[in-house]
């Protein structure tokens, strides 16, 4: 069982969580994997790490995973690397980790 709780975290706006994120690959998928050493969820996006491109793709397919407007889909840190920390306004913890648990409890 993947311990979601080290990785989604309380933020006084609503939930955030870790999100390790490989661009250049072949489709998009998320969760993609469970990063144990980094306390982070794992993405690939098939867009290139350039001029943004893979930044909102990463923003959409969270808010359309998560079933959020992506106006409530943050990048607080990591903008330029695969390392990040997102913010969901609005959402809570139990929400995020219920959503995810489905998807990453076998990985």
């Amino acid at each position: 069982m993947a311990d979601l709780e080290k990785i989604v975290r309380k933020h006084q706006d609503g939930a955030i969580f870790n999100l390790s994120v490989k661009p250049n690959s072949e489709s998009i998928v998320f969760p993609a994997g469970l990063n144990k050493w980094r306390n982070s969820i794992e993405m690939k996006v098939s867009s290139p790490a350039k001029d943004n491109k893979a930044n909102k793709d990463v923003l959409v397919t969270i808010a359309n995973f998560f079933d959020k407007p992506v106006d409530n889909v943050y990048m607080i840190s990591g903008t330029k690397k695969k390392n990040k920390t997102i913010l969901i306004k609005g959402a809570t913890t139990n929400y995020i980790t219920g959503r995810l648990r489905d998807y990453v409890d076998g990985l």
